[in-house]
């Protein structure tokens, strides 16, 4: 009995040496980096498309990129190294989730709210994140695979129509105003060849990269897919740099860039369903994490790791950015490398910060023109997609004969707003956040649906079904 004990105590001393080793700073800054170019590609995304929708000039979009790049820095350094009751204190890296994307749109494109109702939002959401944190525990019966993976589902096929648009050269049409009378104009450009075939170039690089390319180079594919089709792009004088030599070279990202925050309850509301959505997302990597490090999870630990999900996305708020999440590429790559220090991660967050430093190197990656994003987006979006697809295909539907039906109606109500965007337009306006946000709508018909056909599931099988759901996100 002895001896099982001390075997017990050791393995436990080896897995708290592994995730709190400090290794050696060249190693440490090469891997670190490494983290960072995994998560780069999507870490911009969601500015780029969120500054895209809202028609926010290239200088803005810019300032969206450094003030993520701040954020997720932040964010990050608080999971890794801990601060009072928050952070994990394992090899996290923290980056905006895609879930958020089209609640942010919505609230951005509704005449009676703004970017600052974004940021309202979000702020209001980290909060919220942070009180529910201690209870997620028993929520996560609310949430079974059956429920994020309908939603990670949705959230990439409704993305994918951005990578669409993206690939083709912009939007099919604008709309301009004529005697106080809205019309739509078609957009001439739109699915140029030549910017199909640089999108398609993109495509095929990512792909052949993926197909021969080994380690790190596998695990940038899409970035140097980008890099391809930039360099292209330039090569065609398809890309220009117009407005960079007004960029700093070195400049901090200010609170509130855009004006104080606005603070409206549908926004709020739909914000918070993206916070539950983020934190259970969250629950499951942090399980599957705790397995892959070794270090076993405790409630206390997970909880500290999501108030640290909503500390976040509070910060991202502030710093006029977005909700944050645990990247489950980086959660992957702790897995390939096999190194588990926590410090790796933290240098990680040091980088993004650094980064964010620098308007010049911004204002580049907001130069990328749409058609070379939209090669790399159909993979990105699609990659979403797979990953929902294989959550729901660790799902025993012998078992659970109504989960099918679950699916259907929440992705059905969920495309609602991508296929039809007037289809509630007479609806009141405060309902638009919510009604506008095929994700929103989704994830609400998702958790409905499921209590009404398999009711709440225990503590203990929630734990379970998370950490596999999780496993089988990253395999």
């Amino acid at each position: 009995m002895r001896s099982h004990t001390n075997t017990t105590a050791a393995g436990d001393n080896a897995t708290r040496d592994a995730v709190d080793q400090k290794v050696p700073l060249p190693r440490c800054a090469a891997l670190s980096l490494q983290h960072v170019l995994v998560m780069y590609a999507g870490t911009v995304a969601v500015p780029l498309i969120v500054g895209g929708a809202l028609g926010l000039s290239k200088a803005d979009i810019a300032f969206l990129i450094n003030a993520d790049l701040l954020a997720a820095g932040i964010a990050t350094l608080i999971q890794a190294l801990g601060i009072w009751g928050f952070g994990i204190r394992m090899p996290v890296m923290m980056g905006v989730t895609f879930a958020a994307v089209g609640p942010m749109i919505a609230i951005g494109l509704d005449p009676s709210l703004d970017i600052r109702s974004i940021y309202g939002a979000t702020m209001a959401a980290g909060l919220f994140g942070i009180v529910v944190a201690p209870m997620m525990g028993r929520m996560l019966g609310v949430f079974p695979p059956l429920v994020t993976g309908t939603v990670i589902t949705l959230i990439g096929v409704s993305l994918m129509g951005v990578a669409i648009n993206w690939a083709a050269g912009g939007q099919p049409s604008s709309t301009r105003m004529v005697d106080g009378v809205a019309h739509a104009i078609a957009n001439p450009d739109y699915g140029d060849p030549a910017k199909l075939a640089i999108a398609a170039l993109v495509l095929v690089v990512v792909l052949l990269i993926t197909r021969f390319g080994r380690g790190l180079w596998a695990n940038i594919a899409i970035l140097l897919g980008i890099v391809a089709g930039v360099l292209v792009s330039l090569a065609l004088g398809l890309m220009s740099f117009d407005g960079i030599e007004d960029a700093s070279w070195i400049a901090l990202t200010t609170p509130f860039h855009f004006g104080m925050p606005r603070f409206d309850a549908a926004a709020i509301v739909s914000m918070c369903i993206v916070m539950l959505i983020t934190l259970v997302e969250s629950t499951g990597m942090f399980l599957a994490l705790g397995e892959i490090t070794g270090k076993r999870m405790t409630p206390e630990l997970l909880t500290r790791g999501l108030r640290a999900d909503g500390l976040g996305t509070l910060i991202g708020g502030i710093f006029n950015t977005f909700p944050y999440t645990s990247f489950s590429q980086n959660v992957g790559l702790v897995t390939v490398t096999g190194v588990r220090s926590r410090y790796v991660a933290a240098m990680g967050g040091g980088l993004l910060i650094l980064l964010a430093l620098f308007p010049k190197v911004a204002h580049i990656v907001a130069s990328v023109p749409p058609f070379v994003l939209g090669g790399a987006g159909i993979v990105m979006f699609g990659m979403v997609a797979a990953t929902g697809v294989r959550i729901l295909g660790s799902i025993d539907y012998a078992k659970n004969k109504h989960a099918l039906y679950v699916i259907a109606i929440s992705i059905g109500l969920g495309l609602v707003p991508t296929l039809s965007p007037t289809f509630f337009q007479h609806l009141p306006a405060w309902t638009h956040p919510i009604t506008h946000s095929g994700i929103v709508l989704g994830t609400l018909s998702a958790v409905i649906l499921n209590l009404f056909y398999h009711g709440v599931l225990s503590k203990e099988c929630s734990f379970a079904l998370a950490a596999g759901a999780a496993h089988s996100a990253e395999a």
